[in-house]
């Protein structure tokens, strides 16, 4: 096919209209011709700022150079090496921000399409049956770690292709953390993506041990007492949702983005049949700007209501992917921006009858560097409401830091740990991921658990 070295080859996608209501991925990938096309725009760089970029250090010139040549099983090889989840982070990952946002190619035209032509390769891998290489060699030692997120199969992973017999204990009834409860089908399906990475990351001889609440089942210093665990990861994540504390958000209809997204990622409660419903809107108000709250808002969406965003500074300011935004509009949902909530209005029985808001403009810049929003006066209106959902972001549980002797942690609740290996306060135990940042991303928490087994095989080495 012909290729304008200047622009990316365009990616198939589901209509907007028929998307809007199914739960079907959105985006369809490259087949086989389009994804070598892609890959001939690289410049297959010597000093490769796309690397740099990634925060699992990827050898993107040399996966790239394979696709090209149509070798995707070598292509397949080289992101494993680095990378335990890439049919997950060619999905989901802020590409634009890191490695395609340092391409060389996008100085003057569009960035090659990394994050599309890794999801390309990691769906091929799967589809062939090719798996990550196994360790050689044993270590004869016990790694525990604590969730089963991206941070969690990320250290696993490296441990266990270390030589390390790595078992992990999830506090859920299934596997895969955030990926599972948190992002949506239409983003990241289950069975067909987020279920083979983890039979991957099994394949390589971890366990994994769910319905097992660590501060409760049991406790890190049970485990490496008791249990013979040589060190124990921490990559639990931060699922403790917060909320704005204004009038009304203890009434019927008031969610957490947290607690409906679970309910209908992980629980299928989108599914009529599901034994866990959800609450069917016809009018829902998601309270955020980001990631989370996209995917809630197209989650309501596709539930069957006219949904609102309600964010208090302007567009330039949502932290939100430019895709998901775009994905969002194109799907028909209303952004109500400049605009905060002050109290959520109530009909006799408890029941959300709207949101009251006021209009806000921006001010000077605040700590985060983004211009403060300041309230307009006698700006108040009232959106009509039957479901208010809340994505304001989350802190980790205090459960495995109040139960684990010498683990000190921040203000916030976050974990104390060093960024360039993970470890804590407390010897012999490591964490990474939103359990120490707060809630950030699935390739950050990566990166995170992949410093954590760095530094767990530094000290298993002594």
């Amino acid at each position: 096919m012909e290729v304008d070295v200047m622009k990316k080859v365009p990616v198939r996608e589901q209509d907007a209209k028929e998307r809007a209501a199914n739960f079907e991925e959105v985006c369809l990938g490259y087949n086989e011709e389009e994804a070598m096309a892609e890959a001939s725009r690289c410049l297959n760089c010597k000093n490769a700022m796309c690397v740099k970029g990634c925060p699992v250090s990827i050898n993107i010139p040399a996966f790239i150079e394979k696709v090209k040549e149509g070798d995707f099983k070598a292509a397949y090889e080289i992101i494993s090496e680095s990378s335990a989840l890439p049919a997950v982070c060619g999905r989901v990952c802020p590409q634009e921000s890191q490695c395609e946002g340092k391409c060389i190619r996008g100085i003057k035209g569009e960035p090659v399409s990394i994050g599309k032509l890794e999801r390309f390769v990691a769906d091929w891998a799967c589809k062939n049956g090719i798996k990550p290489a196994k360790a050689t060699e044993k270590k004869g030692k016990k790694v525990a770690v604590i969730g089963s997120g991206p941070a969690g199969l990320t250290c696993a992973g490296d441990l266990a292709k270390m030589g390390y017999d790595v078992t992990i204990f999830e506090a859920l009834h299934e596997a895969g953390g955030v990926l599972v409860y948190g992002i949506p089908e239409f983003r990241l399906p289950k069975t067909r993506v987020v279920a083979k990475e983890i039979e991957n990351v099994k394949s390589l001889g971890v366990k994994i041990e769910t319905n097992v609440v660590i501060g409760k089942s049991t406790t890190i210093d049970e485990l490496m007492e008791k249990e013979g665990f040589s060190a124990v990861f921490i990559g639990s994540g931060a699922g403790l949702p917060k909320f704005m504390g204004i009038p009304g958000e203890q009434a019927n209809g008031v969610f957490s983005a947290n607690e409906y997204l679970t309910r209908s990622n992980l629980m299928k409660a989108f599914d009529e049949n599901s034994a866990t419903p959800i609450m069917r809107a016809k009018k829902a108000v998601i309270v955020g700007g980001g990631n989370v709250a996209m995917d809630a808002a197209r989650t309501a969406l596709r539930l069957g209501a006219e949904t609102h965003i309600v964010y208090r500074r302007s567009e330039e300011e949502l932290p939100a992917r430019v895709e998901e935004v775009h994905h969002a509009k194109e799907e028909g949902i209303i952004f109500d921006l400049l605009t905060n909530p002050v109290e959520i209005l109530q009909d006799e029985n408890g029941w959300v009858s709207g949101v009251k808001c006021i209009k806000m403009e921006l001010g000077e810049p605040d700590e985060s560097g983004r211009r403060r929003p300041v309230a307009v006066e006698g700006s108040e209106f009232v959106i009509d409401a039957d479901c208010v959902i809340m994505s304001l972001g989350t802190s980790p549980n205090p459960l495995i830091s109040s139960t684990t002797e010498g683990l000190e942690v921040n203000k916030w609740k976050c974990i104390v740990a060093d960024e360039e290996n993970g470890k804590t306060t407390k010897e012999g135990v490591y964490a990474g991921g939103d359990a120490v940042t707060g809630a950030a991303t699935v390739i950050l928490a990566m990166g995170a658990g992949k410093a954590g087994a760095k530094g767990i095989d530094e000290f298993l080495s002594k």
